[in-house]
């Protein structure tokens, strides 16, 4: 009697299971409908992952609006800023290889600072999580046709000549795209290698990462969505590689995915593929300054952003879990990456042309997730 019992609730439970996924799927499907309705324009590709199993795969328009080609699970996007979580990994694993600390400062590294005592006073660590001082230099707007084609060196090649921070290294958070130029040149020095050829063997190939790849100069020829703005008319014009600057400087948003191979990507760090538990704990925990001065509480670790103060606590208590997450944005592409590390939940979407509300859309499908039971 005991044993049929308990092959009730078995069954029970996992008829509860399917059911929650399917509302699950059709709510998601909903949220990404409303947002890409039409098959015939650029639209995204999203996905859902719990424990070992894909819960939601499914992608929305054309990648290209010249061949109409659809996107697929399969589609390779720009990822954004969300390269600079590989960037950071990579220093992470040199420093595992005990090639750097990091305390070591940006001076042991560039020489060539016009005003070298500052750079003293910054370190890895700090550009790490955003906390350098470090002003960025770079007249992009006013250098448009030079900021084009200008890679990782050219874009932190300004900030040398920086005559003082815009507070002291540790202070507070100020977002830094040319601090990963540097990080990821600074890969280079260490690896006596393109720091892209580095990031491939060390992080795409022990990971499965068969599609993904990194610009190094030049657009990825073939095999990618192109990305589009859409103006006040509603004309989609193409807005990627040599049409909006930046898209060379890889160290900052160079790395190209699919949603298949950012699973993969976070399957490796799950399971300390190419870098140790105790460094990958270290990544993902808020870096906290001791000389840490602004009313806000910092929110990032080394590239993630995650603690109290975060987009997702913000908006909406989801039970006290703690997200760790990074977003992207270059020329008409978007991205997310999502993951709920208690509840085993993985939610990425990359897209060829800017939701709406990107945040809005990411927080409606984390809102489905505890409806849903997924976050008690």
């Amino acid at each position: 009697m005991k044993q049929i019992l308990v092959l009730i609730i078995c069954l029970v439970t996992v008829s509860s299971s399917k059911q929650s996924t399917s509302i699950i799927e059709t709510e998601l499907d909903k949220i990404f409908t409303e947002e890409f309705p039409s098959t015939e324009e650029p639209g995204g590709s999203i996905l859902v992952k719990k424990g070992d199993d894909i819960i939601f795969l499914k992608s929305y328009g054309v990648a290209d609006l010249g061949t109409k080609e659809k996107i697929t699970e399969n589609t390779i996007f720009n990822t954004g800023s969300i390269s600079k979580t590989f960037v950071s990994n990579g220093i992470l694993i040199l420093k595992e290889k005990g090639l750097l600390s990091l305390e070591d400062s940006l001076s042991m590294y560039f020489d060539d600072f016009e005003h070298p005592a500052i750079v003293n006073k910054v370190k890895i660590k700090h550009m790490l999580s955003h906390t350098s001082g470090l002003p960025d230099l770079r007249d992009v707007r006013g250098n448009y046709d030079f900021y084009l084609t200008a890679k990782d060196k050219e874009n932190f090649e300004p900030l040398k000549k920086a005559d003082n921070l815009n507070f002291q290294p540790g202070e507070r958070f100020d977002y830094s795209n040319p601090s990963y130029n540097g990080l990821a040149l600074i890969i280079e020095k260490l690896a006596n290698q393109p720091w892209q050829d580095f990031i491939k063997e060390n992080i795409f190939e022990p990971s499965g990462m068969k599609d993904s790849i990194i610009t190094n100069g030049s657009y990825p020829e073939s095999g990618v969505a192109h990305a589009y703005y859409q103006d006040k008319d509603g004309k989609y014009e193409e807005y990627d590689y040599g049409e909006t600057p930046t898209f060379a400087a890889a160290g900052n948003g160079g790395i190209w995915c699919s949603v298949l191979d950012l699973a993969k990507y976070k399957n490796a760090i799950q399971k300390n593929i190419f870098l140790s538990q105790g460094l990958t704990k270290e990544s993902r925990t808020v870096y906290t300054p001791e000389n840490w001065t602004d009313t806000t509480k910092p929110v990032v670790g080394y590239s993630w952003f995650t603690g109290e103060q975060d987009l997702f606590r913000s908006k909406g208590n989801f039970n006290d879990l703690k997200f760790v997450y990074h977003t992207g944005s270059q020329g008409g592409f978007r991205a997310f990456y999502v993951e709920i590390p208690e509840k085993d939940i993985l939610f990425v979407g990359l897209f060829n042309k800017a939701p709406k509300d990107m945040k809005n859309i990411t927080l409606r499908a984390v809102k489905v997730f505890e409806e849903n039971n997924w976050l008690e």
